[in-house]
């Protein structure tokens, strides 16, 4: 499997406004708070990133018992978080050796970073030892087998290819965290539309898609071709894409 190397494209990987725009309040820790007025809550944002759901997430949670953190692999997406957010204790490391006590969060929040562990079973092990009785885990993820007409997908098909090595299928992980002696509700959220193939060739030309990075120069190439080729001919161009974003709300029992 392949692995993204994330500072070569830490410095454009804000420049994707769809990352901006998806960011809304998560429900799921809200419900958490709620219910959990008297303590303080260690939250974990685990694979943060650049801090867009921290940063995002602390300006909604604005006056609530939350503690927050942040553990991301990649140097140049933390550096880019301390840019972001302020009294977050941000720390380097792997999520397959998470250097953290047992038992210390009560929350943990992982978007869009499954797929790029190595060792997806060490990482579960992991995030279920240093998780408190009773407290949450919610994976968020694209389900990338229910979206074959993902644009990405359209115009890089080498980009599949690539992941199907990386993603597990949404039934596995389900299964994969039962075994683990979590209580898991599955949610998926999916839709198909009609899209503009201009509004799409920024992110493409920018290649800070983590699969772009993976897949062969030339396969990048012929792909950003084909769409200024499309472009060329029909600047009003639209294909059919489909989306599908899948997640994990588990509890350790």
């Amino acid at each position: 499997m392949k692995t993204t190397n994330y500072s070569t494209i830490a410095a454009n990987y804000d420049n994707n406004q769809f990352r901006i725009d998806e960011l809304k309040l998560d429900y799921d820790l809200m419900d958490y708070v709620e219910q959990h007025t008297q303590n303080n809550i260690e939250m974990l944002d685990l694979s943060c990133g650049t801090g867009l759901y921290l940063e995002k997430q602390i300006q909604l949670f604005k006056g609530k018992n939350i503690n927050w953190y942040g553990l991301d692999a990649s140097k140049e997406m933390l550096n880019k978080a301390k840019e972001k957010v302020e009294d977050v204790n941000l720390v380097h490391g792997y999520v397959e050796k998470l250097p953290y006590n047992s038992g210390v969060f009560d929350y943990i929040s992982n978007n869009y970073a499954f797929h790029h562990y190595e060792d997806k079973e060490k990482a579960l092990d992991e995030i279920t030892r240093v998780l408190k009785v009773n407290g949450i885990y919610k994976l968020h993820n694209i389900a990338i087998h229910d979206m074959p007409k993902w644009w990405v997908y359209y115009y890089f098909p080498t980009a599949y290819e690539e992941d199907i090595k990386r993603f597990w299928k949404k039934e596995l992980v389900y299964q994969k965290l039962i075994e683990r002696g979590f209580k898991v509700n599955l949610k998926m959220e999916y839709r198909m539309e009609e899209i503009a193939v201009k509004d799409y060739f920024h992110h493409a030309e920018n290649r800070d898609i983590s699969v772009l990075t993976l897949i062969s120069d030339k396969d990048y190439e012929d792909g950003l071709m084909r769409m200024k080729r499309d472009l060329q001919l029909d600047p009003s161009k639209k294909i059919t894409n489909d989306f599908a974003e899948v997640f994990w709300v588990s509890k350790k029992m």
